[in-house]
Protein backbone atom coordinates (compact mmCIF):
# COMPACT_ATOMS: atom_id res chain seq x y z
CA UNK A 1 0.00 0.00 0.00
CA UNK A 2 2.45 2.62 0.97
CA UNK A 3 4.17 1.66 -2.29
CA UNK A 4 1.60 2.37 -4.50
CA UNK A 5 0.97 5.86 -2.52
CA UNK A 6 4.74 6.67 -2.76
CA UNK A 7 4.08 5.99 -7.11
CA UNK A 8 1.31 8.16 -7.43
CA UNK A 9 3.41 10.68 -5.59
CA UNK A 10 6.21 10.68 -7.93
CA UNK A 11 3.96 10.72 -10.96
CA UNK A 12 2.02 13.60 -9.81
CA UNK A 13 5.03 15.15 -9.11
CA UNK A 14 6.76 14.59 -12.36
CA UNK A 15 3.08 15.77 -14.10
CA UNK A 16 2.71 18.95 -12.41
CA UNK A 17 6.90 19.60 -13.41
CA UNK A 18 6.14 18.52 -17.21
CA UNK A 19 3.48 21.47 -17.11
CA UNK A 20 4.93 24.85 -17.55
CA UNK A 21 2.64 27.22 -16.62
CA UNK A 22 3.22 30.92 -17.04
CA UNK A 23 1.77 33.34 -14.62
CA UNK A 24 -0.91 35.34 -15.77
CA UNK A 25 0.06 38.81 -16.02
CA UNK A 26 -2.30 41.90 -18.22
CA UNK A 27 -0.64 43.71 -20.85
CA UNK A 28 0.72 46.94 -19.31
CA UNK A 29 0.61 49.84 -21.76
CA UNK A 30 3.82 50.81 -22.75
CA UNK A 31 5.30 54.25 -21.36
CA UNK A 32 5.01 56.41 -24.48
CA UNK A 33 8.27 57.95 -25.30
CA UNK A 34 8.63 61.90 -25.59
CA UNK A 35 9.30 63.23 -28.68
CA UNK A 36 10.77 66.39 -29.22
CA UNK A 37 9.40 69.14 -31.90
CA UNK A 38 12.20 69.54 -34.16
CA UNK A 39 13.17 73.39 -34.43
CA UNK A 40 13.27 74.80 -37.79
CA UNK A 41 16.54 76.03 -38.91
CA UNK A 42 14.91 79.80 -39.63
CA UNK A 43 14.59 79.98 -36.01
CA UNK A 44 18.47 79.27 -35.25
CA UNK A 45 19.96 81.51 -38.21
CA UNK A 46 19.55 84.79 -35.51
CA UNK A 47 20.87 82.56 -32.58
CA UNK A 48 24.44 81.93 -35.12
CA UNK A 49 24.89 85.52 -35.75
CA UNK A 50 24.43 86.63 -31.91
CA UNK A 51 27.06 83.89 -31.12
CA UNK A 52 29.67 85.22 -33.85
CA UNK A 53 29.05 88.77 -32.55
CA UNK A 54 30.23 86.92 -28.82
CA UNK A 55 33.07 85.92 -30.81
CA UNK A 56 33.89 89.08 -32.03
CA UNK A 57 33.38 91.12 -28.84
CA UNK A 58 35.40 88.33 -27.07
CA UNK A 59 38.52 89.02 -29.68
CA UNK A 60 38.99 92.15 -28.47
CA UNK A 61 40.19 91.27 -25.03
CA UNK A 62 43.19 89.36 -26.35
CA UNK A 63 43.98 92.00 -28.91
CA UNK A 64 43.86 94.62 -26.31
CA UNK A 65 45.90 92.62 -24.07
CA UNK A 66 48.52 92.08 -26.92
CA UNK A 67 48.50 96.39 -27.73
CA UNK A 68 46.68 95.34 -31.14
CA UNK A 69 43.77 98.31 -30.22
CA UNK A 70 43.03 98.90 -33.81
CA UNK A 71 42.08 95.34 -34.44
CA UNK A 72 40.23 95.46 -31.19
CA UNK A 73 38.40 98.60 -32.12
CA UNK A 74 37.40 97.00 -34.86
CA UNK A 75 35.91 93.74 -33.46
CA UNK A 76 34.00 96.31 -31.32
CA UNK A 77 32.30 97.71 -34.72
CA UNK A 78 31.86 94.62 -36.49
CA UNK A 79 30.14 93.25 -32.89
CA UNK A 80 27.72 96.20 -32.95
CA UNK A 81 27.22 95.95 -36.38
CA UNK A 82 26.34 92.44 -35.91
CA UNK A 83 24.02 93.15 -33.01
CA UNK A 84 21.84 95.55 -34.75
CA UNK A 85 21.55 93.01 -37.10
CA UNK A 86 20.53 89.81 -35.14
CA UNK A 87 16.96 91.49 -33.90
CA UNK A 88 16.23 92.22 -36.95
CA UNK A 89 16.24 89.01 -38.94
CA UNK A 90 14.72 87.46 -36.10
CA UNK A 91 11.60 89.12 -36.71
CA UNK A 92 11.47 89.29 -40.37
CA UNK A 93 12.02 85.49 -40.61
CA UNK A 94 9.67 84.92 -37.38
CA UNK A 95 12.19 83.23 -35.39
CA UNK A 96 12.01 85.28 -32.23
CA UNK A 97 12.21 83.20 -28.77
CA UNK A 98 13.10 83.67 -25.12
CA UNK A 99 16.27 81.43 -25.86
CA UNK A 100 17.16 84.22 -28.24
CA UNK A 101 16.42 87.39 -25.63
CA UNK A 102 18.82 85.99 -23.26
CA UNK A 103 21.77 84.41 -25.38
CA UNK A 104 21.89 88.03 -26.80
CA UNK A 105 21.75 90.06 -23.43
CA UNK A 106 24.59 87.46 -22.19
CA UNK A 107 26.55 88.97 -25.48
CA UNK A 108 26.09 92.36 -25.13
CA UNK A 109 27.15 92.19 -21.69
CA UNK A 110 30.60 90.71 -22.55
CA UNK A 111 30.41 92.76 -25.82
CA UNK A 112 29.79 95.85 -24.86
CA UNK A 113 30.37 95.75 -20.88
CA UNK A 114 33.57 93.45 -20.39
CA UNK A 115 35.58 93.95 -23.55
CA UNK A 116 35.53 98.08 -24.30
CA UNK A 117 36.27 98.21 -20.11
CA UNK A 118 39.23 95.94 -20.53
CA UNK A 119 40.36 98.04 -23.67
CA UNK A 120 40.12 100.98 -21.97
CA UNK A 121 41.84 99.68 -18.84
CA UNK A 122 45.09 98.48 -20.80
CA UNK A 123 45.22 101.37 -23.03
CA UNK A 124 45.34 104.20 -20.22
CA UNK A 125 43.18 103.75 -16.95
CA UNK A 126 46.16 101.00 -15.75
CA UNK A 127 48.22 103.89 -15.14
CA UNK A 128 45.37 105.57 -12.10
CA UNK A 129 46.39 101.96 -10.40
CA UNK A 130 43.16 100.92 -8.60
CA UNK A 131 41.08 103.90 -9.65
CA UNK A 132 41.07 103.01 -13.47
CA UNK A 133 40.19 99.71 -12.39
CA UNK A 134 37.14 100.99 -10.29
CA UNK A 135 36.23 103.14 -13.44
CA UNK A 136 36.41 100.14 -15.74
CA UNK A 137 34.45 97.59 -13.18
CA UNK A 138 31.69 100.21 -12.68
CA UNK A 139 31.36 100.41 -16.80
CA UNK A 140 31.05 96.92 -17.18
CA UNK A 141 28.61 96.89 -14.36
CA UNK A 142 26.49 99.34 -15.78
CA UNK A 143 25.98 98.08 -19.12
CA UNK A 144 25.18 94.95 -17.15
CA UNK A 145 22.16 96.80 -15.12
CA UNK A 146 20.82 98.61 -17.91
CA UNK A 147 20.65 95.43 -20.38
CA UNK A 148 19.01 93.88 -17.01
CA UNK A 149 16.68 97.18 -17.18
CA UNK A 150 16.00 96.26 -20.71
CA UNK A 151 14.63 92.31 -20.35
CA UNK A 152 12.39 93.80 -17.50
CA UNK A 153 11.05 96.65 -19.26
CA UNK A 154 10.40 94.12 -22.30
CA UNK A 155 7.79 91.86 -20.16
CA UNK A 156 5.74 94.38 -19.10
CA UNK A 157 2.43 94.27 -20.87
CA UNK A 158 1.41 97.94 -19.72
CA UNK A 159 3.83 99.67 -21.53
CA UNK A 160 2.91 101.99 -24.16
CA UNK A 161 3.49 100.95 -28.16
CA UNK A 162 5.00 104.80 -28.57
CA UNK A 163 7.99 104.01 -25.93
CA UNK A 164 8.93 101.33 -28.52
CA UNK A 165 10.80 104.17 -30.29
CA UNK A 166 12.79 105.39 -26.99
CA UNK A 167 15.38 103.16 -25.09
CA UNK A 168 15.67 104.01 -21.41
CA UNK A 169 18.93 104.90 -21.13
CA UNK A 170 21.94 104.78 -23.30
CA UNK A 171 21.82 101.78 -25.17
CA UNK A 172 24.98 99.18 -24.79
CA UNK A 173 26.73 98.95 -27.99
CA UNK A 174 26.17 103.09 -28.03
CA UNK A 175 27.79 103.27 -24.80
CA UNK A 176 30.84 100.57 -26.00
CA UNK A 177 31.53 102.75 -29.01
CA UNK A 178 30.79 106.16 -27.68
CA UNK A 179 33.48 105.25 -24.77
CA UNK A 180 36.03 104.06 -26.72
CA UNK A 181 36.52 107.55 -27.89
CA UNK A 182 39.31 108.75 -26.18
CA UNK A 183 41.47 105.69 -28.34
CA UNK A 184 39.87 107.17 -31.10
CA UNK A 185 41.29 110.84 -30.55
CA UNK A 186 44.76 109.30 -29.50
CA UNK A 187 44.85 107.39 -33.27
CA UNK A 188 44.35 111.05 -34.76
CA UNK A 189 47.44 111.71 -34.01
CA UNK A 190 46.91 113.63 -30.25
CA UNK A 191 49.91 113.37 -27.90
CA UNK A 192 49.01 111.12 -24.56
CA UNK A 193 49.49 113.95 -21.97
CA UNK A 194 48.94 113.54 -18.11
CA UNK A 195 45.89 114.39 -17.84
CA UNK A 196 44.51 112.09 -20.53
CA UNK A 197 44.19 109.60 -17.80
CA UNK A 198 42.16 111.60 -15.30
CA UNK A 199 40.04 112.36 -18.05
CA UNK A 200 39.31 109.36 -19.53
CA UNK A 201 38.47 108.19 -16.39
CA UNK A 202 35.63 110.97 -15.59
CA UNK A 203 34.42 110.34 -19.07
CA UNK A 204 34.19 106.22 -18.26
CA UNK A 205 32.21 106.83 -15.28
CA UNK A 206 29.97 109.80 -17.20
CA UNK A 207 29.67 106.78 -19.71
CA UNK A 208 28.30 104.75 -17.04
CA UNK A 209 26.05 106.83 -15.34
CA UNK A 210 24.34 107.70 -18.98
CA UNK A 211 23.48 103.87 -19.56
CA UNK A 212 22.12 103.46 -16.02
CA UNK A 213 20.01 106.62 -16.22
CA UNK A 214 16.81 107.06 -17.93
CA UNK A 215 17.52 109.55 -20.30
CA UNK A 216 15.32 108.74 -23.16
CA UNK A 217 17.20 107.53 -26.35
CA UNK A 218 15.91 107.15 -30.02
CA UNK A 219 15.74 103.58 -30.55
CA UNK A 220 15.19 103.65 -34.41
CA UNK A 221 13.60 100.52 -34.54
CA UNK A 222 10.72 101.97 -36.35
CA UNK A 223 13.32 103.54 -39.00
CA UNK A 224 14.22 101.76 -42.35
CA UNK A 225 11.29 99.03 -42.22
CA UNK A 226 10.03 100.76 -45.78
CA UNK A 227 11.49 102.62 -48.53
CA UNK A 228 10.08 104.35 -51.18
CA UNK A 229 10.90 102.77 -54.59
CA UNK A 230 12.46 106.19 -55.42
CA UNK A 231 14.71 106.44 -52.85
CA UNK A 232 16.30 102.98 -52.66
CA UNK A 233 19.27 103.88 -55.29
CA UNK A 234 20.11 106.84 -53.23
CA UNK A 235 19.81 104.58 -49.74
CA UNK A 236 21.93 102.05 -51.33
CA UNK A 237 24.97 104.99 -52.36
CA UNK A 238 24.69 106.34 -48.64
CA UNK A 239 25.43 103.27 -47.38
CA UNK A 240 28.12 102.48 -49.74
CA UNK A 241 29.74 105.83 -48.70
CA UNK A 242 29.38 105.22 -44.69
CA UNK A 243 31.16 101.70 -45.20
CA UNK A 244 33.53 103.30 -47.64
CA UNK A 245 34.62 106.85 -45.29
CA UNK A 246 34.66 104.01 -42.37
CA UNK A 247 37.12 101.45 -44.07
CA UNK A 248 39.24 104.74 -45.51
CA UNK A 249 38.89 107.37 -42.57
CA UNK A 250 38.53 104.70 -38.95
CA UNK A 251 39.07 107.36 -36.41
CA UNK A 252 37.85 110.20 -37.95
CA UNK A 253 34.56 108.18 -39.21
CA UNK A 254 34.25 107.35 -34.78
CA UNK A 255 35.38 110.24 -33.84
CA UNK A 256 32.68 112.20 -35.39
CA UNK A 257 29.89 109.74 -34.73
CA UNK A 258 30.80 109.57 -31.00
CA UNK A 259 30.54 113.16 -30.95
CA UNK A 260 27.33 113.65 -32.80
CA UNK A 261 25.72 111.06 -30.88
CA UNK A 262 26.71 112.47 -27.58
CA UNK A 263 25.47 116.27 -29.48
CA UNK A 264 21.99 114.92 -29.92
CA UNK A 265 20.81 113.88 -26.71
CA UNK A 266 18.93 116.77 -25.77
CA UNK A 267 17.03 116.35 -29.16
CA UNK A 268 15.98 112.93 -27.66
CA UNK A 269 14.82 114.36 -24.73
CA UNK A 270 12.68 117.10 -26.58
CA UNK A 271 10.99 114.47 -29.09
CA UNK A 272 10.16 112.02 -26.02
CA UNK A 273 8.22 114.85 -23.85
CA UNK A 274 6.65 115.39 -27.35
CA UNK A 275 5.22 111.93 -27.51
CA UNK A 276 4.15 111.91 -23.76
CA UNK A 277 2.16 115.42 -24.06
CA UNK A 278 0.27 113.91 -26.94
CA UNK A 279 -0.76 110.47 -25.26
CA UNK A 280 -1.84 112.45 -22.05
CA UNK A 281 -3.95 114.74 -24.19
CA UNK A 282 -5.25 111.24 -25.91
CA UNK A 283 -5.77 109.47 -22.45
CA UNK A 284 -7.54 113.21 -21.29
CA UNK A 285 -10.18 112.98 -23.91
CA UNK A 286 -12.58 110.17 -23.00
CA UNK A 287 -12.13 111.38 -19.41
CA UNK A 288 -14.06 115.07 -20.68
CA UNK A 289 -16.70 113.25 -22.49
CA UNK A 290 -17.51 111.56 -18.81
CA UNK A 291 -17.25 114.58 -16.98
CA UNK A 292 -19.60 116.06 -19.20
CA UNK A 293 -22.03 113.11 -19.32
CA UNK A 294 -22.05 113.18 -15.46
CA UNK A 295 -22.82 116.98 -15.52
CA UNK A 296 -25.91 116.02 -18.54
CA UNK A 297 -24.01 117.59 -21.04
CA UNK A 298 -24.20 115.75 -24.20
CA UNK A 299 -21.05 115.70 -26.08
CA UNK A 300 -21.31 117.20 -29.83
CA UNK A 301 -22.29 114.72 -32.50
CA UNK A 302 -20.31 113.12 -34.66
CA UNK A 303 -20.98 114.28 -38.07
CA UNK A 304 -22.37 112.00 -40.65
CA UNK A 305 -19.96 109.90 -43.33
CA UNK A 306 -22.69 109.51 -45.90
CA UNK A 307 -26.04 107.00 -45.69
CA UNK A 308 -25.02 103.61 -44.53
CA UNK A 309 -22.46 104.66 -41.54
CA UNK A 310 -21.93 102.69 -38.93
CA UNK A 311 -22.99 104.46 -36.22
CA UNK A 312 -20.21 105.39 -33.39
CA UNK A 313 -19.04 103.35 -30.61
CA UNK A 314 -18.35 105.97 -28.20
CA UNK A 315 -14.91 105.45 -28.30
CA UNK A 316 -12.45 107.10 -30.13
CA UNK A 317 -9.57 105.47 -31.44
CA UNK A 318 -6.37 105.74 -29.65
CA UNK A 319 -3.83 107.93 -30.68
CA UNK A 320 -0.63 105.21 -29.86
CA UNK A 321 -2.65 101.65 -30.98
CA UNK A 322 -0.82 98.78 -29.36
CA UNK A 323 2.25 97.37 -31.85
CA UNK A 324 1.59 94.14 -33.24
CA UNK A 325 5.50 93.38 -33.33
CA UNK A 326 5.41 93.38 -29.39
CA UNK A 327 3.85 90.70 -27.45
CA UNK A 328 2.59 90.98 -24.36
CA UNK A 329 5.22 88.33 -23.48
CA UNK A 330 8.39 87.53 -25.18
CA UNK A 331 8.13 84.12 -27.45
Amino acid sequence: MSLAVAVVLRLRTRYISLMVFSRYEPERPQPRRRRFRQIPVRTRVPNLITLLALCAGLTPIRLAFEAQLEWAVAAIVFAATLDGIDGRVARMLKGTSRFGAELDSLADFVNFGVAPALMLYFWGLHELGHAGWIAAMVFAIGAGLRLARFNVMMDDPDRPAWMGNFFVGMPAPAGAITVLLPIYVAFLGMPKLAFIAPVTFLYTLAIAFLMVSRLPVFSGKRVGKRVAPEMVLPVFIVVVLFFALLISYPWIVLTIGAVAFLASRPFGVVSYRSYERKAAAAAAQPNAGVGQAQRGTAAPAEPLRGEGAAPSSGRSAPEFPQDPERPARPN
